[in-house]
């Protein structure tokens, strides 16, 4: 198969409550409401956000199981969704006023020059967030 056969589509999380996480990802991370699709026989609704068309990619899906009773386990598996930033200590400083949990305060990444901080969404999932532009490797 050749690499041009396939292309990521997007990256898909369960959230708890559809509107909130929607307004979360729209405030602090500028990502717009694509679309918006509700599945009734299959009780659940899928929202697709992104900063761009959809067709370019960089698309994230939020899943809302109507009924979901118990919060979601985010397993050994899942890592963290990341996003760039222009000024990585000012953009933290926002998202703690605003009341955004910090995981890790922004500072450099160990043994590199890569800076970073992680702050959580609604749902406790993981947020890497990285100073652009990427210093050049070593």
């Amino acid at each position: 198969m050749s690499k041009t056969a396939t292309r990521l589509l997007h990256t898909m999380i369960r959230v708890k409550d559809l509107e909130k996480s929607i307004q979360f990802y729209g405030e602090n991370f500028g990502l717009d409401l694509i679309r918006k699709r509700d599945f009734p026989d299959a009780e659940f609704t899928l929202a697709y956000l992104g900063a761009e068309e959809e067709e370019k990619g960089n698309v994230l899906e939020l899943t809302y199981n109507w009924h979901q009773e118990e919060d979601y386990s985010h397993g050994s598996g899942y890592g963290h969704i990341a996003f760039g930033c222009e000024d990585l200590y000012a953009f933290v400083e926002v998202m703690k006023a605003k009341g955004v949990t910090v995981t890790r305060e922004p500072g450099p990444m160990l043994g590199t020059e890569i800076e970073m901080a992680f702050v959580e969404d609604p749902d406790g999932y993981k947020i890497e967030l990285l100073q652009l532009p990427f210093p050049a490797p070593a």
